[in-house]
């Protein structure tokens, strides 16, 4: 019962993240630099250091995890790449964007929010302070999730009703995370993979796609400051789980 208390207050987490971004989104450049920083310090203080943790503990290779964080990275951007083919005339048309995109990351990131609804599930099934822990730090970063699926549909020209319906699918999948981990167990020598693959995804539309946008028409020490804090947000929220 704790479990799925738990990651109903992680929905919620996500879907006030969320509807912050749509009430602000005519100052969506600033969000986009603040969610650059989140990713960037998912990556560096979460991800990176789990992957490590993990592989001293079982005594792994690093080598299948750093692959995976090269396939996550470079797999998203086929999938954008193949989404947006361009004929070779695009090129004299107005910047545009792409709807399929912001699908594609959205469903991406649901992805990620159930896992940590199967983050917490399996906290517990070590001990009550472990699943704590891992809630604690889902709950204080699915908020920023929740922004993070608004901003990618928003950034790509969804609308808002789309944009909606894919917040309410983030926000439900950390409860069916929880629910399904009533019925697996995942060996822990296949975190570092997936902790990698994820990492990889990350690394890419945070500086592939979200911080050059952040940039490219509102530049300013504003914006900048919003990325330092996105990062600064996520080292107190992982030093503090």
């Amino acid at each position: 019962m704790t479990v799925i208390l738990l990651a109903f207050a992680a929905f919620c987490s996500t879907l006030l993240g969320g509807l912050a971004g749509i009430k602000n989104k005519d100052r969506l450049h600033r969000f986009l630099g603040y969610t650059a920083g989140v990713l960037m310090g998912v990556v560096a203080f979460d991800l990176l250091p789990e992957i490590f943790k993990t592989l001293h503990e079982t005594n792994s290779d690093p080598t299948r995890a750093m692959i995976a964080l090269v396939v996550g990275f470079l797999l998203f951007h086929a999938i954008e790449k193949s989404i947006l083919i361009h004929h070779s005339q695009e090129d004299e048309y107005e910047q545009h964007h792409h709807p399929h995109v912001g699908v594609a990351s959205a469903i991406a990131l649901s992805g990620h929010s159930f896992l940590d609804g199967v983050g917490i599930g399996l906290g517990f099934q070590v001990g009550n302070t472990v699943g704590i822990a891992v809630a604690i730090a889902v709950i204080a970063h699915d908020f920023t999730d929740g922004l993070n699926t608004v901003n990618l549909m928003l950034l790509n020209k969804n609308r808002s009703k789309k944009t909606i319906s894919y917040l309410l699918l983030d926000a439900v999948a950390p409860i069916l995370g929880a629910l399904s981990t009533l019925l697996f167990t995942i060996p822990s020598t296949w975190l570092p993979i997936y902790l990698g693959f994820f990492a990889g995804f990350l690394l890419y539309i945070g500086a592939s796609e979200i911080l050059p946008e952040a940039h490219s028409k509102h530049s300013s020490y504003k914006t900048i400051l919003m990325t330092i804090l996105g990062a600064a947000f996520i080292f107190a929220v992982t030093r503090f789980a």
